[in-house]
């Protein structure tokens, strides 16, 4: 007799983000460009910079808000530096990043709850990056000592940090506006990116 496989247990606010967020997800992921054959050097670039303007503002205004749980440290999972150092490392000069256009039309942070739903749609690109980054090495030769360390920001520990985000996540104490919050920040996330990359026209 066959042993009865052991449900795992998903606390209610990862079943409320998968089920919030899975069609943008799917969607945005559909149109950008990783897979593209058009998919260059100076595409990449383009694309890099585009990323550099979102993650600039947002990971400024997460920082501003004075809302992150003060038990969640957020300094070693903030990843503009590393975009910054990737886009010298593609020839990029410091005076044209600092000239970069940059997103205005962000998510509104105004609680832990908004805090934890944007965290969730970077730290779920960030364990993304990974089949990105086997593509782009493959592709363009880029690695994450010249111009792609952005793919590979967690290096080994990135499947760790996301499970410690995920259990950090689950573990806290919400009720259903909570959660609410935390589904509607991480879904405009979603369309907030995706309008911002398709402004800057690096969406296939």
């Amino acid at each position: 007799m066959q042993a009865k496989a052991r449900e795992v247990y998903v606390p209610p606010v990862l079943q409320d983000l998968r089920a919030g967020t899975a069609d943008l997800h799917i969607a945005l992921e559909k149109r950008l460009p990783f897979f593209s054959d058009a998919l260059d050097i100076q595409a990449f670039q383009r694309l890099m910079q585009a990323y550099y303007g979102f993650y600039l503002p947002l990971e400024s205004a997460l920082l501003d808000s004075h809302c992150i749980p003060a038990d969640f440290d957020l300094t070693p999972r903030l990843k503009t530096a590393t975009l910054h150092g990737d886009l010298q490392a593609l020839g990029v000069a410091d005076e044209a990043i600092n000239r970069l256009p940059i997103c205005s039309q962000l998510p509104q942070i105004n609680s832990g709850a908004s805090c934890l739903g944007i965290l969730y749609v970077l730290e779920g690109a960030t364990l993304g990056g990974q089949i990105l980054r086997r593509e782009i090495s493959a592709r363009l030769g880029l690695e994450a000592d010249n111009g792609a360390a952005f793919l590979d920001v967690y290096g080994a520990a990135t499947g760790r940090r996301w499970r410690d985000f995920m259990e950090y996540l689950g573990s806290r104490p919400m009720d259903a506006d909570e959660r609410k919050a935390v589904v509607a920040a991480a879904h405009t996330t979603f369309s907030c990116f995706e309008r911002w990359l398709e402004s800057r026209e690096v969406l296939a």
